[in-house]
């Protein structure tokens, strides 16, 4: 007489926007976690302001306009996991939930999809430019001051139509949305880092999860890559300590240099394009926090006119990047026993269309 057949796991419920966009960075996710754990995986949209409000970004609250609501279905217990685009998740860990895996990082540079296929130094004077994000804007305006940078919002389809139907002359997009919607090949030129530096965390996803759900944080953790989580976390560091939302023209981008440590470069740029602070550091992949406020407070101590919009903090906030990091890590991956632990040292607001925001 056989035995009672095995207990079949319920479907993993992933909280994601309702954009193509989310779905598809959400269902690569979905994917990765049904072949790592061989359990089932459903998406659930989940409607946030940011995509449904037409007012500017910085009006609806910066940052966290796109995680808000996917947070709150995860503590009520409607999902069970959540997918962000990092870029897009507050710096400040929320209560109850813990960023549980950041997969392997896309491409996080920014792209120029341009009609006729020109490239940033072919456009005109007064060329007409369109980006929702203010970090590209100061850093347009920087590289050709001669072009109009124009404040828009919208998916990338709505974006990229903007130029095909002769409304602008091109857009900046981050590469890794159209790489992952198949479409990178409708971009006219990648632009260096030298040119535009990315956003904190652009290019990188972040899967987030109730603290106390063991089984999904151990599910998760099977798809943390340890070179993406410290890159970032310099990055987001680097942010926190600014105190910039992702409506502030504050950029960074950390990478793993020869000798298998991080170096991060940070921007802090005048809106208008007339200032900017760039600075950099290095540090040990496990000391990714530390490098992180160590740049960032080298750009508070410039005296650059770009830091302006951050005077009042500066002060305080040089004192406070001295001070030593908090042993208590809350966005450590779990490991599960079925993934090995990773080493500790191992390695942006404008008006419009409502449903998909590319990365400022």
């Amino acid at each position: 007489m056989s035995g009672s057949p095995a207990a079949v796991e319920p479907a993993l419920r992933l909280g994601t926007r309702r954009s193509a966009l989310a779905r598809t960075q959400s269902e690569h996710v979905a994917q990765a976690l049904r072949e790592r754990t061989g359990r089932a995986v459903e998406l659930v949209e989940v409607t946030t302001e940011g995509d449904v409000s037409r007012a500017p970004l910085s009006s609806l609250g910066g940052t966290g306009v796109f995680a808000t609501a996917l947070r709150e279905a995860l503590l009520a217990g409607r999902v069970d996991l959540a997918v962000h685009s990092l870029k897009d998740l507050p710096t400040a860990p929320a209560a109850g939930l813990v960023v549980a895996a950041v997969p392997p990082r896309e491409d996080p540079r920014d792209v120029l999809v341009a009609s006729a296929g020109r490239r940033l130094a072919d456009l005109p004077a007064g060329a007409r430019v369109g980006t929702g994000s203010p970090r590209r804007a100061a850093q347009l305006r920087a590289l050709r001051p001669d072009l109009a940078v124009v404040d828009v919002r919208g998916n990338v389809d709505t974006r990229l139509r903007m130029v095909s139907e002769g409304h602008l002359d091109a857009v900046v997009l981050a590469r890794a949305g159209l790489l992952r919607l198949g479409r990178a090949g409708e971009a006219t030129e990648v632009l260096g880092t030298d040119q535009l530096l990315p956003a904190p965390g652009q290019g990188a996803l972040a899967v987030e999860c109730r603290a106390d759900d063991d089984g999904v944080r151990d599910a998760c953790a099977l798809l943390d890559d340890p070179a993406s989580r410290a890159a970032t976390t310099a990055e987001r560091a680097l942010l926190a300590a600014l105190e910039a939302g992702c409506a502030a023209p504050v950029g960074a981008l950390a990478l793993l240099d020869d000798d298998g440590g991080l170096r991060l470069t940070g921007l802090v740029a005048a809106l208008d394009g007339s200032a900017a602070a760039v600075r950099s550091g290095s540090g040990p992949l496990d000391e990714a926090a530390a490098t992180g406020r160590r740049v960032a407070a080298d750009l508070l101590a410039s005296g650059s006119p770009a830091l302006a919009p951050l005077a009042p903090a500066q002060t305080a906030q040089a004192a406070r990047l001295t001070t030593p990091p908090d042993p208590a890590r809350p966005e450590t991956p779990r490991t599960s026993s079925a993934a090995p632990q990773p080493a500790s040292n191992t390695h942006d607001a404008a008006a419009h269309e409502p449903p998909e925001r590319v990365h400022p």
